[in-house]
């Protein structure tokens, strides 16, 4: 019997999938459990409506992504923070602060979790920040540390 999985089945295959699932094990254990749907003409196109809306989506993020990389580039993103002797800060320059010196500064939204910084940033300077916008494009945000008036 062939059925639409609704939800992703250990075994047999993941959410949207197509497959082939005998008789009792569909009736006595997927169906119930609504787990699968039956593959009719109406559920297979509906299956393929979703999954072509969903690559669309997708495109759509994809882009938007790349976008959100060229635009950074061209950013320079002031950071003032208090320093000690010796340049040293007080504490780190966090991907908190960034995203929301960003936001604040150029009206670009980044989440902190996508800023990626090697280092704890601890003295004045400018930085180069990587920024990881999803499906493998990444981007640079130039971060220029400057001291707190």
């Amino acid at each position: 019997m062939k059925v639409i999985l609704q939800q992703d089945v250990k075994g047999q295959g993941k959410k949207g999938q197509l497959i082939e699932a005998s008789e009792g094990y569909a009736r006595n254990y997927l169906l119930p459990r609504k787990l699968a749907i039956a593959a009719t003409a109406d559920a297979i196109n509906t299956m393929n409506l979703k999954e072509k809306a969903r690559r669309a989506e997708e495109a759509r993020q994809k882009e938007a992504a790349m976008a959100a990389a060229e635009q950074l580039k061209a950013l320079l993103v002031k950071i003032p923070a208090k320093a000690g002797a010796g340049g040293r800060l007080f504490g780190a320059v966090t991907t908190k602060e960034i995203s929301d010196a960003l936001k604040q500064q150029h009206n670009v939204d980044i989440p902190k979790q996508k800023l990626v910084l090697d280092d704890p940033i601890k003295s004045f300077g400018t930085y180069q920040v990587k920024a990881r916008l999803g499906f493998e494009i990444s981007g640079t945000v130039n971060v220029l540390v400057c001291e707190e008036k």
